[in-house]
Parts: structure tokens; sequence; C-alpha cells
């Protein structure tokens, strides 16, 4: 079971986009075109296929875990990429706090 907040990672792409609910997942999910690599990362830091989702809507784990130091360095790439955040200045408690740093983007 994917605990909320996540983010989607797509294979080969610094962009990440915050998912704060199934409901947002589902809706967002269907716009996108996906690779085997591409995932959904919760705020515990399992990985869960992309791929698999959105031809079954089954979100299938994948071996692994990503740590807080993983998910940073994801979140400073993907600010590195936007050139707005002093990289230095980037660093969570938890996972989840990382991850809903990306949710200020939102707005």
């Amino acid at each position: 079971m994917i605990n909320w907040p996540a983010f989607i990672k797509l294979d080969g792409d610094h962009e990440l986009l915050y998912i704060a609910s199934l409901e947002q997942l589902q809706s967002e999910s269907h716009d996108l075109i996906v690779g085997e690599q591409d995932c959904i990362i919760d705020a515990k830091g399992h990985a869960y296929s992309l791929l698999t989702y959105t031809t079954t809507e089954l979100l299938e784990r994948q071996q692994g875990i990503y740590s807080l130091e993983d998910v940073t360095q994801l979140i400073r790439a993907h600010e590195f990429h936007k050139v707005q955040v002093c990289l230095t200045k980037i660093h969570f408690v938890t996972i989840e706090e990382a991850i809903e740093s990306l949710a200020f983007e939102l707005g």
C-alpha cells in the first residue's frame, strides 16, 4: 500500500511531479507516456512501477527502498535544473518532508 504523499520520477528526466493522493495519481497518469524505469516513490521511500499502473491500475512495488539521502538527491537535481534554489540549503528530516517540499511548486 502506498504511503501518501508521493512523487513521480520519470527515467532520464530531473523533473519530479508531486502526487498527494490516489485520486491525483489517477488524474495525472492518463496524460503520461511512461517507460519501464518510471516510478512513483512514496513517503516511506518505496518505489512502485508506473508502467504497471498505467496498464493495469495496480501499483506493483519494486525491490529496494529509496533512502532520505536518495530522495534528497533527486530533489536537488530537480531544483538544480529549475535554477531557483540554493542546493546547499536543501535538507530534510524525513522522506515525507522532502516530498511535501515539492507541493509548494503547485501554488
